[in-house]
């Protein structure tokens, strides 16, 4: 496979995925879920590979879908592209041709979105553990990502968050609850907010965070420590504790997240929202968004504050 969002290489022990679409923050396309599957999948049959490890290019680890085309379109107009998978996303990201008057069939958002889910858990269900390393930030759909990995180190300053819930998103993947419990997991998607690095090791989200000039030599610490590991153990020692997320009902959640992140898009709130975008550009309208909560969905709001 042609790798166009992302890259794969194998050092040592360890095989290395990366996003690779800084310019646009390596914001999230239909082919990014499918490389992703592919390059996992890569890894586990290597008998040389112990760990996978997971980052991205650029200022950030991934600022979510890279929607601005499709939402800035009128939801009258039709969306314009040679690439067939665009179309696709743009036809069910929108609803195409969708307005509140017209019926709006949910299976079809469901059938892309949950394309995405499968290569988004392709990280969960890997064999191998895989450690996702954050820095600046990991918003939305960039979340998914990272959730789905089985460690997180993250940058001290980064954010990490789900600002969508706000208006026009819901998490499709659906681990937050089982990342930091329900309650925490309420805090954060009753509210759009984001948890810095400090507050992700916190709340049990994140296993370690640094300075930015500290991050990769803590990164590459925990990478090397665990690829010491036989690839045996490792597969055990993984999928013995997933049992527990996957006993807890993740798929039902998952089915029910999934198709509520259409109807998001579908709603009043989500209407306005989409219509804002194509009058005035989606950046402004995701701050527009964000204002009234004091930041642009990339800065912590100051109300989540260090217990220790």
């Amino acid at each position: 496979m042609k790798l166009n969002t992302l890259t794969y290489e194998v050092d040592g022990r360890i095989a290395r995925i990366t996003l690779n679409r800084p310019k646009r923050g390596n914001g999230i396309t239909m082919d990014m879920p499918r490389e992703l599957t592919y390059c996992v999948e890569k890894a586990d049959i290597d008998q040389n590979v112990h760990v996978i490890a997971l980052s991205g290019n650029g200022s950030g680890f991934c600022g979510g879908y890279d929607l601005v085309a499709s939402a800035e379109q009128s939801l009258e107009g039709d969306f314009a592209s040679e690439n067939v998978q665009d179309t696709v996303l743009s036809s069910a990201v929108q609803g195409k041709n969708h307005t509140p008057n017209q019926v709006w069939d949910p299976m079809i958002d469901y059938q892309m979105m949950s394309r995405n889910v499968k290569g988004f858990m392709s990280l969960f269900y890997a064999d191998k553990p895989v450690i996702c390393k954050v820095h600046g930030f990991c918003v939305a759909g960039g979340t998914d990502m990272a959730l789905c990995s089985d460690l997180l180190v993250m940058e001290d300053k980064a954010k990490i968050g789900y600002p969508p819930a706000r208006v026009w998103g819901s998490p499709t993947t659906s681990l937050w609850a089982y990342r930091v419990g329900v309650t925490r997991a309420k805090r954060l998607l009753f509210t759009g907010d984001c948890l810095n690095g400090d507050e992700a090791v916190e709340w049990g989200l994140a296993i370690d965070s640094a300075p930015k000039e500290e991050l990769d030599q803590v990164y590459e610490d925990l990478l090397q420590r665990t690829a010491m590991m036989p690839i045996n153990q490792l597969i055990m020692m993984k999928k013995l504790l997933n049992q527990h997320i996957e006993n807890a009902g993740l798929a039902s959640t998952q089915l029910i997240g999934t198709v509520f992140d259409g109807i998001t898009r579908h709603t009043q709130e989500g209407y306005d929202f989409q219509q804002k975008a194509a009058a005035s550009g989606f950046m402004q309208a995701v701050r527009d968004r964000d204002e009234p909560f004091g930041d642009f969905g990339l800065v912590s709001s100051g109300v989540i504050r260090s217990r220790k």
